[in-house]
């Protein structure tokens, strides 16, 4: 049960690890592209590639939808990033019950962005766990997790791919172990839990009233999507990758050089790569060759 690229390594390592996939279950699919044409989810259209049933039901709380689960008769059932509420009657179809393939070290970053939100707040560390379900947001015991650390220029696609990989991976040692009994669900500290909230296009705009340390780590957190940006001369300035500059200072949203670095709350953020509206994305240095932005200017 999974939607995005990132569920796709886990439905392979169930796969190579000769497990019988007896179904996958994926959002619907979705208008997409310039004709609007209705496009299925990444493990919808893997599914049909491997020739294995797919299923993408709106919702699982209808009663015919959770009879049909039932009706697999499933010794258990893997969820990485799906993206529906599963029920307490679905919960409860398979023999061992479900497994959730989830991107952080919990009860850090229960929710729906724990990649982006743990490299926004600037934590040293993540990874991925294997949790056994129930009707809480991600607040079952854990089997199994392994830790990883964040780079100082990890972005989202970085850190996604990885943890992607690593979740594939404890996946295929876990399964097997937990299958025969011999792992013991760890039931989640009561402190440390914080939640990753869903990703919002409005948290693209950067403030310079925060730190530009923040601000850096919020640029790499949100490429690619929702993107990061800010307003000069009416139009959408994109920001696609910044350097922090501890050392510059003055009023926040000021730009203090030559080089485009923009005074925040404290310290600079120096743009390394910028887009304007119908224009290509390119470094700094070219882009103030064909669009000046001279130190003094202030930005909203």
């Amino acid at each position: 049960m999974g939607s995005p690229d990132f569920s796709i390594p886990a439905l392979h390592a169930l796969i190579d690890a000769g497990h019988d996939v007896a179904c996958v279950y994926a959002q619907p699919p979705k208008p997409a592209g310039r004709g609007h044409k209705e496009t299925p989810c990444p493990v919808h259209a893997e599914a049909i590639r491997l020739g294995i049933e797919a299923r993408t039901p709106k919702t699982l709380r209808d009663p015919d939808e959770q009879a049909a689960f039932q009706d697999l008769d499933l010794d258990c059932a893997i969820v990485v990033a799906y993206g529906l509420i599963l029920p307490q009657e679905i919960l409860d179809a398979p023999k061992l019950g479900c497994l959730n393939v989830h991107a952080s070290l919990l009860p850090r970053w229960r929710g729906a962005a724990p990649i982006q939100r743990a490299i926004i707040a600037g934590d040293a560390e993540t990874g991925v766990g294997i949790m056994k379900m129930d009707a809480g947001l991600d607040t079952g015991d854990v089997l199994a997790e392994e830790r990883t650390p964040i780079a100082s220029d990890e972005t989202a696609t970085s850190l996604h791919d990885r943890l992607s990989l690593m979740g594939a991976e404890l996946l295929a040692q876990t399964l097997p172990a937990y299958a025969r009994g011999e792992l013991t669900p760890t039931p989640q500290p009561e402190d440390g839990i914080t939640y990753a909230h869903k990703l919002e296009r409005g948290e693209g705009r950067l403030d310079f009233n925060k730190p530009a340390s923040e601000l850096e780590r919020t640029v790499r957190a949100l490429n690619p999507w929702p993107g990061t940006w800010f307003e000069f001369n009416g139009e959408r300035i994109k920001v696609a990758a910044a350097a922090f500059d501890p050392s510059s200072s003055g009023p926040p949203g000021t730009i203090v050089d030559d080089g485009l670095t923009i005074a925040c709350q404290k310290g600079g953020l120096r743009p390394l790569k910028l887009q304007r509206p119908g224009k290509s994305m390119t470094d700094t240095d070219a882009f103030l060759r064909g669009y000046a932005m001279p130190a003094g200017t202030q930005l909203g």
